[in-house]
């Protein structure tokens, strides 16, 4: 049995998607179901359910994918170790992040790290907060890049960047003509933020609460562009990272004004499994993005 198929098996699995996997594996969907059905054919048992939409373990698919994932990652740090020692640039890197983050922090440093490392295969997935932690804890993750990262059990946090949160409104609101406003001036105005869960949603309140400033969100949604659609015509105003809406503040679909009161940042950082063995391209990102 090959190694690769029990690592697409447990892709399968932990994304729960055929397709998800193939673009993990950088093979086709068809070549990830036919090595499935090896398996399955193997061992005389059918692994995995397969209902619209979603993919579930059998009890014989549990036992296999246990085990299988402690292969894996077994193999794979024992890989990592042995790049080390050859100095190779090559293999795959795993990296997860939110869309704030991934379209506008990254975009520029992995442009540059794939020139300088052509035999990298970077696979970078866009995903909630809660979901990257957990993906770094399992190892479907080498490292995942979040906005206000929390130590937690098992995880290792590196620095890596903090963005300043601006007020973004439609250019034709009465606050774009300002060039810095006091967060005071958003009491009983109309805000459109990121769901409660999202981490720069839950530092939103607090920094409300802290200047006893009462909003009223109209809309609460799950990423950037979303949000920043919805401002442009008109909803409401939004605070976010002034990164993310540079290109609408030059396109002047948007307006983005500093907050006079003092200068909130959004701390940014890079989370691993806690004792991961890093391969040399891991290791190499990590230095590209901690560079800037």
């Amino acid at each position: 049995m090959h190694l690769e198929t029990l690592k697409v098996f447990c892709d399968v699995v932990e994304t729960r998607s055929f397709s998800t996997a193939a673009s993990q594996n950088f093979v086709t969907q068809s070549a990830v179901s036919q090595q499935i059905r090896s398996l399955e054919e193997r061992y005389g048992r059918r692994l995995l359910e397969r209902t619209r939409g979603n993919v579930q373990l059998t009890p014989a698919g549990e036992i296999l994918y246990q085990v299988s994932k402690e292969i894996v990652q077994r193999y794979q740090d024992m890989e990592a170790r042995l790049q080390v020692l050859a100095k190779i640039i090559a293999g795959t890197v795993r990296v997860a992040t939110v869309h704030s983050i991934g379209l506008y922090e990254l975009s520029a440093q992995i442009k540059r790290y794939l020139k300088a490392f052509p035999q990298v295969h970077l696979h970078l997935e866009y995903s909630r907060s809660n979901k990257i932690y957990e993906d770094a804890l399992k190892g479907n993750i080498d490292l995942g890049v979040v906005a206000y990262p929390s130590r937690r059990p098992g995880i290792s946090v590196l620095p890596f960047r903090e963005d300043r949160l601006v007020l973004v409104c439609a250019p034709s609101h009465a606050l774009a003509r300002h060039r810095h406003v006091s967060i005071q001036k958003l009491a009983g105005e109309p805000l459109v933020g990121y769901e409660r869960d999202i981490p720069t949603r839950k530092e939103t309140d607090r920094l409300l609460r802290r200047y006893g400033v009462e909003v009223r969100y109209v809309m609460e949604l799950d990423n950037v562009e979303t949000i920043k659609r919805v401002v442009e015509i008109g909803t409401g105003l939004a605070i976010l990272p002034e990164p993310a809406v540079r290109p609408e503040v030059k396109g002047r679909t948007l307006a983005a004004v500093q907050f006079s009161d003092e200068v909130f940042l959004r701390p940014l950082g890079i989370i691993h499994r806690h004792g991961k063995h890093f391969s040399p391209a891991a290791e190499k990102f990590i230095e590209f993005l901690r560079a800037e």
